[in-house]
């Protein structure tokens, strides 16, 4: 990988971009702005899996739990829970792949208040994550025009995939059924989208007005992790450069 055109790239690139890489085999790392504050999106729910893994592994939380779908609980869609009737139950396994597979942000905000952003933000703080918090619901505009917004930082996310690759996050159990539910990501028109269609990525994406994020493992002949950021950026410029970034590099480890 050749770290200095991927610089002169995000240099070129409107607004905040950060990127990092690591080779699972060789653990060489490479970063850009990895390690400062992104404003999250739905980057968000990657902890908020966690922690609810880590809720069913302290058996405060079962994965079988039914959550009735409320009125009060829709916000607008990605996902299908907003399209569920009130009334409907969901297990909290159930929000957990929704939340992550179609990014529904109905489901996030469930498990949200279910596990309590405290705790969330206390096992970041425990997993030694200093900038990854989650401050606020998704759509909460009263939160947002108080200056509340989620954070992450590359480095921090790329660091919870490798947990999760080496077994080492909850549990090898845990850590395996959550790279389980990244690799049946919906949403791929940005990692994978150059990649051949029989290569396996466990990743989650986030969007916002001028933000785009992805983030995962590629399972390439040499996997590798990459965490892609940015805020205040052009999108579709920043999609292609993360497009072509992916590809590049999935060609030099195959």
């Amino acid at each position: 990988m050749n770290s200095e055109i991927i610089k002169e790239k995000i240099k070129n690139l409107k607004g905040k971009v950060g990127f990092c890489y690591k080779d699972l085999e060789s653990g060489y790392s490479f970063g850009v702005n990895e390690d400062d504050p992104f404003i999250a999106a739905s980057i968000i729910k990657i902890p908020v899996l966690i922690e609810a893994y880590r809720k069913f592994k302290e058996e405060d939380l079962s994965k079988n739990e039914l959550v009735e779908i409320r009125e009060s609980d829709r916000v607008p869609s990605c996902g299908a829970a907003a399209y569920i009737h009130p009334g409907a139950k969901l297990t909290l396994k159930d929000l957990c792949i929704l939340m992550i597979i179609l990014s529904d942000n109905m489901a996030a905000n469930i498990l949200i208040n279910k596990l309590k952003m405290d705790d969330i933000n206390s096992t970041m703080k425990k997993l030694s994550l200093k900038k990854t918090r989650v401050n606020r619901i998704l759509f909460d505009s009263d939160a947002q025009k108080s200056g509340k917004e989620n954070y992450f930082a590359p480095g921090e996310i790329l660091r919870l995939f490798e947990m999760m690759w080496n077994g080492s996050l909850i549990s090898p159990d845990d850590s395996r059924d959550m790279l389980e539910i990244f690799k049946l990501q919906q949403i791929n028109y940005k990692m994978p989208y150059l990649l051949p269609e029989d290569i396996c990525i466990a990743h989650k994406t986030g969007d916002d007005d001028g933000i785009t994020h992805d983030a995962g493992i590629v399972y390439a002949k040499r996997p590798f992790i990459l965490c892609f950021a940015s805020n205040e950026t052009d999108v579709n410029e920043t999609d292609e450069f993360i497009r072509q970034t992916t590809e590049e590099i999935f060609r030099q480890q195959s």
